[in-house]
């Protein structure tokens, strides 16, 4: 690897350095995490809305049920986050890539930042992400099975 001074242009790697693919596993690294956090999302609000329903129903209180919905709306919106800063990454890794590929070098500066794309608006983000296919249906089943709970179970 070449000496960088700040007086001097910025040096460049090439697809084979070290720097480059350890840059590469680190965005897969981050990727990955926003994809297991989505997924656990899931599983914690099965786990809340099940147990909420469960006491509820213990405690003979139908229309209690609708404290479900608590859960249900905040891990819709941290799937959704989780979702879109999934996509944001992996927009940042395709753009990486792209331009490693038609250049075959990158300069060092473009290396080991790891900022999510410069025009992201969450509001933006969580809309988008909401109507992905793997968010809305599982949200909306889980609602709707807390409306059947509530109005044929308990």
């Amino acid at each position: 690897m070449s000496n960088f001074s700040p007086e001097s242009q910025p040096a460049k790697v090439n697809f084979e350095s070290d720097a480059v693919q350890n840059y590469l596993n680190i965005l897969q690294g981050i990727i990955t995490r926003m994809a297991s956090n989505s997924a656990n999302c899931k599983t914690w609000c099965i786990s809340l809305v099940s147990a909420i329903l469960v006491v509820i129903a213990d405690k003979n209180k139908p229309n209690y049920a609708w404290i479900s919905l608590i859960p249900i709306i905040l891990f819709f919106l941290l799937d959704s986050y989780y979702l879109g800063q999934e996509r944001s990454f992996r927009q940042v890794y395709n753009d990486f890539v792209k331009e490693l590929h038609s250049s075959g070098e990158i300069t060092i500066n473009k290396l080991f930042a790891l900022k999510p794309l410069k025009d992201m608006n969450v509001v933006k983000l969580l809309f988008a992400s909401s109507l992905s296919f793997s968010i809305y249906p599982f949200y909306i089943t889980l609602i709707l099975t807390v409306i059947i709970a509530r109005y044929l179970v308990l």
